[in-house]
């Protein structure tokens, strides 16, 4: 597990060292600039014609020390000042004399078009407005300048808080960002233009972040079997769980299938499928674990079979599927009303709710309810638009946990996990692969097989979102990113577990 931090948490962490640990800044720069030079070397960096462009900040700074080291061992740097003399930090205004006294003194402008690599050390962590004007033209000038392009902590031009590009940036092939990965390396748009992102260590660290629910985190595969649910040999079926799927209008027998096949990937004991009559037939064929009860489409009062599967079950995941007909309505309406149980509410299921979420509030707030929307169902869910939700999604995403209480699991090309009291989760597993029809329904019954073993909705959600993309990154490596289906994402999630247990032996 990572924290990834925003701007103002960062400057806390470098602080912190600073003037509690009494660490002086100039080490922690210093140490950045050697892991800097060291990553560049560990992926083959050519250094021998190295572009520095360096701003005012620390992170010029940061860029000075790295022109330094190179020319102590042979290189020829080329350093550019960019910023404003007398907006320089008292970091970067020494790191720039110890340069003139090496003989590299900075210009403030370049020529040539290539070199073996360009190094962004113009804006780091700080930018909070625009890039405009001559700053605006130095970084479109580096974009067009050849030879690989590597960022200091982050590329000039990204918020390292929502990862917004603001007004242009630079076009990174590699970023080497310090002490903890930043948000904005996370999230798009920044991380397409963070290119591969390395997180080094620099003596900067701060215990109290894993007491902060503000502080977001990232899972790393070691993380899977230590958070995934026990299974004793002194077990049965009924150690694992029921799960009541609910899922599936006439002709949607799809959802339903992928939903409980994932489920049982993931280690529920025991699968029933709810759904209408016609799928019956296909999904004894498709699925003959599973246990299915149905109802019939005309019905439009409450099926009478749902009571006692409720009763019965320990978990209900509720909506892949379903259609938005009355009957459908009055099933998510019984749900609610009726369920008591720990409950998932996927696709369909979302749409019904959000005609009536706002008079459900107080139901949901004092439920066990895991949404899994995608952006447009978020949308229609929260009332904001989806460039607006993109735009803030850490935000909102905290306001509508705050409000309803539930555990939102926010669908996107980087998935959000939160729940009021808890750090935002920000999965970085996942890839365009998954962009296939049935991936939501596969989620579902991921995360629902993984709460019918009594995991809590928030702990489930972040274990099988994160299983869920590194089932399709593995799906891509294996099968091109254009041929993976959502019904492969379930076989590869237990290829993943079963490589780590056998790691484990």
């Amino acid at each position: 597990m990572q924290y990834a931090l925003n701007s103002q948490q960062m400057k806390e962490a470098d602080s912190r060292m600073i003037q509690q640990m009494g660490i002086p800044s100039l080490v922690l720069m210093e140490r950045a600039a050697l892991e800097t030079v060291a990553a560049m070397k560990e992926e083959g960096t050519d250094l021998s014609r190295a572009l520095i462009v360096c701003g005012s900040g620390n992170n010029g700074g940061d860029g000075f020390a790295i022109a330094r080291l190179l020319a102590e061992e042979g290189c020829r740097p080329e350093t550019v000042f960019v910023g404003k003399m007398e907006s320089r930090s008292p970091e970067t205004r020494q790191q720039m004399e110890i340069l003139e006294h090496m003989g590299i003194p900075a210009g403030n402008t370049w020529e040539k078009e290539e070199y073996s690599v360009i190094i962004d050390a113009v804006f780091g962590i700080g930018l909070s407005r625009p890039v405009e004007g001559h700053y605006k033209e130095v970084l479109e000038q580096m974009n067009r300048c050849r030879g690989r392009k590597v960022a200091v902590d982050i590329p000039s031009g990204i918020s390292a808080d929502t990862g917004d590009i603001m007004g242009c940036a630079f076009q990174a092939d590699m970023t080497v960002t310090f002490a903890y990965p930043k948000v904005g390396l996370l999230l798009y748009p920044g991380k397409s233009v963070a290119g591969k992102v390395l997180v080094r260590k620099v003596g900067i660290w701060n215990p109290e972040f894993r007491n902060r629910e503000d502080v977001c985190f990232t899972l790393d595969r070691e993380d899977i079997l230590k958070r995934s649910p026990l299974r004793p040999e002194d077990s049965h079926k009924g150690t694992y769980g029921k799960l009541l799927l609910i899922a599936g209008s006439e002709g949607m027998c799809g959802a339903a299938y992928l939903a409980a096949k994932a489920a049982y990937k993931a280690g529920a004991g025991l699968v029933r499928i709810y759904t209408e009559e016609t799928n019956r037939v296909i999904l004894q064929q498709l699925l003959p674990e599973a246990l299915i009860s149905t109802w019939r489409q005309q019905d439009g009062d409450v099926p009478k079979g749902l009571m006692p599967l409720m009763e019965w079950a320990d978990v209900i995941c509720l909506g892949s599927g379903l259609g938005k007909r009355e009957i459908a309505v009055n099933i998510v309406r019984a749900v609610l009303d009726y369920g008591q149980k720990p409950c998932l509410i996927d696709a369909d299921g979302l749409n019904i709710l959000s005609r009536f979420l706002e008079d459900e509030k107080e139901k949901i707030a004092g439920g066990d309810y895991v949404f899994t929307p995608h952006m447009m169902e978020m949308s229609r869910l929260s009332g904001y638009g989806v460039e607006e939700l993109k735009q803030e999604r850490l935000a909102l995403l905290r306001e509508f946990t705050e409000e309803y209480r539930a555990v939102c699991v926010m669908k996107d090309s980087r998935t959000l996990v939160g729940q009021k009291g808890k750090p935002v989760y920000i999965s970085t597993s996942g890839c365009a692969a998954m962009a296939k029809a049935g991936s939501g329904d596969v989620l579902a019954g991921t995360i629902a097989g993984l709460m019918a073993q009594h995991m809590s909705g928030f702990d489930a959600a972040v274990l099988g979102v994160y299983l869920h993309g590194l089932a399709g990154c593995l799906a891509e490596k294996e099968k091109g990113s254009y041929s993976v289906m959502a019904g492969d994402l379930p076989e590869y999630a237990g290829k993943i577990w079963r490589e780590l247990e056998d790691a484990q032996k």
